[in-house]
């Protein structure tokens, strides 16, 4: 089945280009350490989901970039097409000359409404060009005012065209320290709004990913360009064709059918973060080796300490053992930092993964009580390398892991709104100070709903 990308505002397309360079790079390159014959249905399985290949040898793209600004997309379309390797539809894009301004009211009730005829005619095309569809993945920043405010109106508008269709929304987390004043509101209402289109929103934090390039990448001064590649990569390490069944002869036909069904078993648990290991500078590649007790024991202690990265794991932080006198549920008292999950998916890649333990993420105590161990945990396989790791594991996990920044934004953005702070701005252009609270209420509910896991 194929997926139709939707890359929003200027952080979308950027990051998308980036995606798609990854896994093209990952067919074409020679580090698979498979056979051949496993190779080319790898190779086969990827092009159906990403491109199709028409006239052209060169593969395009199923994708629409959407920006209310021209420069990135041409330079977008110009890059890719450099690459001799994949290509975007000439046709497949969207531009505007004047941007939303990083309001977020601006790009979801005048931009989106304004231009939506034009730019669901282009999803819809694309659409058509699959044989089967899988669904949709969008991609868009929560900070400014196309990639949020546009995102979230083309995201309603996927759900009313496309109401049995997968939507999974790729959501960046703005910096902490700030991009834009009102970066917050602009979250919150993003996500407020997501929420209710969307069957699932992946998160990526740019505080996270900026310290894996400093500390795991060792990249002296950090442009948005590193940061998008290692949001690629890890894209890539989840999306890129395995075996979901044990023993299974077919790749995988449903990416984003089989990442719901896995991780979102209830329609208030959508938050899914990513984690990726090993990450280091490829010139480090040769001098180190890696087992899969290592990586799984790794990926494990991540997901219990909620650690965002292989550096700085707090070991201290464990599950208590469920003995016959504890009872399961609430009354355990969790230990401080403890990160309960509903569901987890660890993706391995490279050979003899089938020699992988994966026991320990099926312990009762990493769960909530009202899921089966045995359902909330699933793996995904493969004996192909991916990108130039000759073995790596990937967690995908709905889980407590985003309470913290989800409860600072919200916080954030209450005290500005408690002080009328810029509201002005969203009044103008029909947000009024009720939408605001509708927002806030249902991301308390969020956030009160992974709090009480």
């Amino acid at each position: 089945m194929s997926v139709v990308t939707v890359q929003l505002g200027q952080c979308g397309n950027q990051i998308g280009q980036e995606v798609f360079n990854a896994i093209c790079s990952d067919i074409h390159g020679t580090h698979g350490l498979c056979s051949k014959k496993e190779n080319e249905s790898y190779g086969d399985a990827c092009k159906e989901r990403f491109f199709r290949e028409e006239e052209s040898e060169v593969p395009i793209a199923r994708a629409v970039l959407v920006d209310m600004e021209p420069k990135v997309i041409s330079q977008m379309l110009s890059v890719a097409a450099k690459s001799g390797c994949w290509k975007y539809d000439d046709q497949s894009h969207f531009c505007q000359k004047q941007g939303s301004g990083n309001n977020w009211a601006n790009g979801y009730s005048v931009h989106g409404p304004r231009h939506k005829e034009a730019i669901m005619n282009l999803i819809q095309k694309e659409a058509e060009k699959c044989d089967r569809l899988g669904g949709f993945f969008t991609i868009m920043s929560m900070a400014g005012g196309t990639g949020s405010g546009l995102g979230a109106f083309v995201s309603q508008c996927l759900r009313d065209a496309f109401p049995s269709s997968f939507i999974l929304n790729h959501v960046i987390w703005p910096y902490g320290t700030g991009e834009v004043i009102v970066q917050n509101y602009n979250s919150v209402l993003t996500l407020s709004h997501l929420y209710q289109s969307s069957d699932a929103l992946l998160v990526h934090e740019n505080d996270v990913i900026h310290k894996i390039c400093a500390q795991r990448m060792n990249i002296k001064q950090i442009s948005f360009r590193d940061v998008n590649q290692v949001i690629a990569h890890q894209l890539g390490s989840v999306f890129q064709p395995t075996y979901t069944t044990e023993g299974g002869l077919h790749y995988s036909r449903n990416p984003l059918g089989d990442l719901m069904d896995t991780l979102v078993p209830h329609p208030e648990f959508k938050m899914l973060g990513l984690r990726n290991i090993p990450q280091m500078p490829e010139n480090s590649l040769a001098y180190s080796t890696f087992s899969w007790p290592g990586l799984i024991k790794h990926l494990r202690q991540m997901l219990i300490a909620n650690a965002k990265m292989e550096e700085g794991i707090q070991q201290q932080v464990q599950p208590l053992s469920l003995g016959p006198s504890i009872p399961s549920g609430r009354s355990r008292n969790k230990p401080l930092h403890f990160n309960t999950s509903i569901a987890n998916l660890v993706v391995l890649r490279g050979k003899d993964m089938h020699s992988a333990d994966l026991g320990g993420f099926q312990d009762p105590s990493l769960y909530t009580s009202w899921l089966n161990p045995q359902d909330a945990f699933n793996a995904w396989k493969t004996p192909r390398a991916f990108n130039k790791y000759e073995k790596s594991a990937s967690l995908v996990s709905n889980s407590q892991f985003l309470l913290k920044p989800l409860d600072s934004v919200v916080g954030k953005a209450w005290n500005m709104f408690a002080s009328k702070a810029y509201i002005h701005q969203y009044t103008k252009f029909g947000i009024e100070e009720e939408d605001f609270l509708d927002s806030f209420t249902a991301l308390e509910q969020v956030i009160s709903s992974y709090t009480i896991l």
